[in-house]
């Protein structure tokens, strides 16, 4: 698993970034009309058995770093999907703002005229879909500069720098290759090409590698990170799946009934949920690959036995200790200074999740997301 630390390569100073404030989002004919009750705590089922409407989100704030990924989780109707189609405005939102841009110099997309939204989508944003959204009249090559041939570019220029991306997700031979002669995770590296090719600082991911089977879906996951060393991209990924969050995100947030419910990082959510329901989230996680030296170590003197890297996940800490006959590993950062120490035991503690008597969560009805 990737050091969420170290996921994504420095961005530049002037880097794009996506803050979200106050976002509300009400399904139906007369959204306003009840904005003010969904502010004072109406719920989901009133609104929508009383009023006839559906809450999409509520109050929603995140920040999302420039050149980080950032991730959306949630089950089915928590409005994870109805969420990032607000950042390139594909949804409209009751109230709030969409803030993107450097720091300093961001825009509200929500107050975009459709000239400059239209300009904001080609040039800013770059989407990759779960159901691939290729043209099937197009080679793969074809598909991958169209963002750029809607943008204008010349011909030369967009066959070059798509040929580049193609060649980056691993497709280099296939340039005159039609989308039904590729398998599923082909036709989804050429997804992941299109929207790299277009060179936008903030890629929106909305369950990309769901539709993908098991193996498929882990190398996938493994090109992204590559490429984001490369390219540090502001992603946003949207997932269902707590396993895929926790190795891509740099930071999390998760969604239940369109409202946060918790976000920070994937060891901050695994050690300290907020409430049962993020707990019975985590509980099956394999904390041993999640956590990290830096987290459990103790600012102590060196002891006699192994070295580790403070971004070393605790397993592979356990696994040396064994290895080695010691209870106890000095904790050093990456340049070598030593921080603390971490023990056996407490590896071992950490590797146990706390008992909880929550009952499982379940997908909530009229799903929006």
């Amino acid at each position: 698993m990737a050091d969420p630390a170290s996921t994504s390569g420095a961005p530049p100073a002037n880097a794009t970034g996506v803050r979200i404030r106050h976002l509300y989002k009400i399904f139906g004919p007369t959204p306003e009309r009840y904005l003010d009750a969904v502010r004072q705590g109406i719920s989901k089922q009133e609104l929508r058995d009383q009023h006839g409407h559906v809450l999409g989100l509520r109050d929603i704030n995140i920040d999302m770093a420039p050149g980080a990924i950032q991730v959306v989780m949630g089950l089915s109707g928590s409005g994870k999907s109805t969420l990032i189609r607000h950042i390139n405005r594909l949804i409209d939102p009751t109230a709030g703002e969409v803030l993107v841009g450097p720091p300093g110099a961001e825009r509200d997309v929500v107050k975009m005229s459709q000239r400059e939204l239209r300009r904001f989508r080609r040039e800013q944003t770059a989407m990759v879909f779960q159901k691939f959204a290729l043209f099937p009249h197009l080679t793969v090559l074809e598909n991958a500069e169209y963002g750029l041939r809607v943008r204008g570019l010349p011909h030369k220029q967009r066959r070059e720098q798509a040929a580049r991306w193609i060649e980056r997700v691993g497709l280099a031979g296939y340039e005159d290759h039609y989308p039904n002669q590729l398998s599923g995770g082909m036709q989804q590296r050429v997804g992941l090409a299109r929207a790299l090719a277009n060179d936008a600082p903030v890629l929106l991911m909305d369950e990309a590698f769901s539709a993908l089977d098991p193996l498929i879906r882990s190398e996938m996951q493994g090109i992204l990170l590559d490429l984001q060393q490369e390219v540090s991209k502001t992603i946003v990924f949207i997932t269902h799946d707590l396993d895929e969050a926790l190795r891509l995100g740099d930071r999390i947030a998760i969604l239940r009934d369109g409202e946060v419910v918790q976000q920070g990082t994937g060891q901050q959510i695994v050690l300290h949920p907020a409430n049962d329901y993020i707990a019975n989230f985590v509980r099956d996680v394999n904390r041993g690959r999640v956590i990290r030296c830096r987290t459990l170590m103790q600012n102590t003197p060196p002891v006699a036995g192994p070295t580790v890297d403070a971004s070393l996940v605790i397993e592979e800490a356990a696994r040396l200790l064994s290895s080695e006959g010691r209870e106890a590993a000095n904790v050093v950062n990456s340049k070598g200074r030593h921080l603390g120490t971490i023990t056996m035991a407490d590896i071992i503690a950490a590797m146990v999740p706390p008992r909880t008597e929550a009952t499982q969560p379940s997908e909530t009805a009229n799903a929006v997301g």
